[in-house]
């Protein structure tokens, strides 16, 4: 409720509750299979991802991390290396020497402090070099299956435009969506809204009239400029091309890079991107039409490394018993 405007009613209140329903059914069916695009086994594997993520495509962090994580697939091993080792080993993606020197500095907290463990909490991960607070939940929720919601510059932006919150940070859109939000979906809210704002949702450009969520969404029904189906650009997968309403076809498949790296969407709505010691807000963490987290990660997404019909991302096969399994 904006100040000044008068209190909702029940009848209003009911009627909202209908219209998130209805918005969290289409997501569901839209993007069922929505996830993280980073790859990664373990706790340590997704920090250290998620950190490199800054600034920095996914498609870029999936690049370097296996040969990373077969040399130190411990913070412990990780600390072997010399910052000039390490750097060398992460310097094909943005703001690696800072990077190199914050992945130490946390390997060496999660040493001393945590016994070599990631730790649960986000008080504790976001005491961590080059942990912010969307990285700390990246981290609860994908990690340890511990419900949250990770806010980039997608969340933050796609929330906005269908309404579900108001707010000008990134916390406060998190406050609003777990306020309206079943806590049981957080985790799965977010890679919904990434997935969104990379296929149809654009900063610059929302395809508006390919998009089964424009009957419920006051941006939409507002009429903010759109994106022609045949003006420029191909329509997503699964969205209807006709003059009709466009159809909540499942999106099992990512966009193709130029419609997720979307080079003229710069961080909308004054939302800064994320810097490596500060608040997660880029699109890293999911893939598809998703970050930072996913997640990331400037606010493009996943570079064009990653193409329709790719496969599935999230953990990659580890032997069993390693952390957090």
């Amino acid at each position: 409720m904006t100040e000044g405007s008068a209190p909702a009613t029940k009848t209003d209140r009911d009627a909202e509750a209908a219209r998130i329903a209805r918005i969290r059914a289409k997501l569901v069916r839209m993007y069922p299979d929505a996830t993280t695009a980073l790859h990664w086994r373990t706790p340590f594997e997704l920090l250290v991802a998620t950190i490199l993520s800054a600034q920095t495509t996914d498609a870029a962090v999936n690049q370097v991390t296996p040969a990373l994580f077969a040399r130190c697939p411990t913070p412990e091993a990780m600390l072997q290396l010399s910052e000039d080792e390490l750097g060398s080993m992460i310097r094909t993606i943005g703001l690696w020497r800072n990077k190199a020197r914050n992945l130490l500095a946390a390997c060496r907290i999660l040493v001393e402090r945590h016994g070599g463990q990631v730790p649960r909490t986000r008080e504790e991960l976001m005491q961590l070099p080059g942990v912010g607070r969307k990285t700390a939940n990246v981290v609860l929720s994908n990690a340890f299956g511990i419900p949250a919601i990770a806010v980039d510059t997608h969340v933050f932006r796609v929330a906005r435009r269908l309404g579900l919150a108001s707010g000008n940070t990134p916390e406060r859109v998190e406050e609003e969506l777990m306020a309206k939000l079943p806590e049981a979906e957080w985790s799965r809210a977010h890679h919904w809204l990434i997935w969104h704002g990379r296929r149809i949702c654009h900063a610059r450009n929302p395809r508006c009239d390919l998009c089964a969520l424009r009957p419920e969404c006051p941006t939409g029904q507002a009429g903010e400029p759109v994106r022609r189906a045949g003006g420029g650009g191909a329509a997503p997968e699964g969205a209807g091309t006709g003059s009709g309403a466009p159809r909540a076809t499942p999106a099992t498949a990512p966009p193709s890079s130029a419609s997720r790296d979307e080079p003229a969407d710069g961080p909308p709505d004054g939302l800064p991107d994320e810097r490596e010691d500060g608040p997660a807000v880029r699109g890293d963490d999911g893939r598809g039409a998703v970050a930072s987290q996913g997640g990331r990660p400037d606010a493009r997404g996943p570079g064009a490394g990653e193409t329709a019909g790719s496969p599935a991302p999230g953990p990659r096969p580890g032997p069993k018993g390693g952390e957090g399994r």
